[in-house]
């Protein structure tokens, strides 16, 4: 037990490790990409000498100086900015910072974007944009996850029959985008029946009941949650009835039919129980995708959540926003790795945490 022991804990530690060691290999690439290799820093200089060189010649007060006395006070002002945003020292020194604040999970504070309360917090303008990314996608996300796992178990058992040649006809369709089906349900609810909104998340003004709010809210939620659906159902379905049915094809299931066992029996004890690791997989994915949002399909219906911030800052290269956006999802993803080898271990009894390439999986 004893041995048992310090093998899960020797193990544990390794893995944490690894999975530390990539997180900040990513991270850092990250920075890197994000700063174009230390080149946007001659953008943002350059910007920068832009708009004091505005602000000074439009002050009235130096009316009357002599250029070379302009041009001192210019590049003064100017330096104190570099200095201010640390863009007087290398970019290899900065980006180490960029690096430590990242994994500190302080994120920093943005340049340029703001929260709604006149915050540059990184930390607050990512909090302010969650709970609308996880009240879209978190709904979304749920409700195509059990409806595509019970309809692909119920087609597995309906093999060749005509639903099941349907959805094998449709899967093709879930190639497109949601925000793709997202623009003709605009421009059928929207635009041509005006029963439903056109985007934004609650309307303007904001209903001052609770209730009334939840209810705007809700009506805000159906088209993207329409289009997330419409994108992801047939083939998400057609995959698990794949998948349900290769499992059902193994000689245990039929002798366990041989034996005369329940068919509901059959499939909760040998069919559904086997996949359980590739079921909590994509669950737990599809969980933390849920925090990173969609960028397009927030733009398209004009959805206040993290997809659209990241373009946002995207567009206006405001790195630490990009960064503490993707620290989130880096951590995220790293301890849900981590957490699914001990899981593996509880629903898979074949799985062995810590056992090496000559004891099998």
């Amino acid at each position: 037990m004893r041995a048992n022991l310090l093998q899960l804990m020797r193990y544990s530690i390794t893995k944490a490790i690894m999975l530390g060691i990539a997180l900040v290999i990513a991270l850092y690439l990250t920075i890197l990409i994000v700063n174009m290799g230390g080149r946007l820093d001659e953008v943002r200089k350059a910007e920068i000498s832009f708009a004091v060189s505005q602000a000074v010649l439009a002050d009235p007060g130096n009316a009357g100086i002599p250029p070379s006395e302009l041009k001192k006070q210019i590049d003064a002002r100017t330096e104190i900015e570099f200095r201010r945003l640390g863009l007087d020292k290398p970019f290899l020194l900065r980006s180490f910072s960029y690096l430590t604040t990242a994994m500190s999970l302080s994120l920093g504070r943005a340049e340029q974007l703001v929260s709604d309360s006149g915050s540059r917090l990184v930390r607050l303008i990512i909090l302010e944009r969650l709970p609308a990314t996880l009240v879209l996608f978190g709904t979304a996300n749920l409700l195509i996850f059990f409806t595509t796992l019970w309809a692909g178990l119920a087609l597995s058992r309906r093999y060749g029959s005509w639903v099941d040649r349907v959805v094998v006809t449709l899967a093709p369709t879930s190639a497109a985008p949601g925000w793709f089906y997202g623009i003709f349900l605009i421009l059928i609810f929207a635009a041509a029946l005006g029963v439903l909104p056109w985007g934004g998340m609650v309307d303007a003004p904001p209903p001052k009941t609770t209730l009334g709010y939840a209810a705007s809210v809700l009506r805000h939620m159906i088209l993207p949650t329409l289009a997330m659906f419409l994108s992801a159902f047939f083939s998400s379905v057609y995959a698990r009835r794949t998948f349900f049915l290769i499992y059902a094809s193994e000689d245990y299931v039929d002798l366990a039919k041989a034996k005369g066992l329940p068919s509901r029996a059959i499939q909760n004890r040998y069919i559904l129980r086997p996949t359980l690791p590739t079921i909590i997989t994509s669950f737990l994915l599809m969980i933390i995708a849920m925090w990173m949002g969609a960028i397009i399909l927030e733009t398209v219906f004009n959805w206040p959540g993290l997809g659209r911030l990241y373009m946002q800052a995207v567009n206006i290269n405001d790195t630490p926003t990009i960064v503490g956006v993707m620290v989130i999802y880096g951590y995220l993803l790293a301890a849900s790795v981590f957490l699914l080898e001990f899981i593996y271990a509880i629903v898979d009894p074949r799985v062995r945490i810590g056992a090496g390439a000559k004891k099998g999986v």
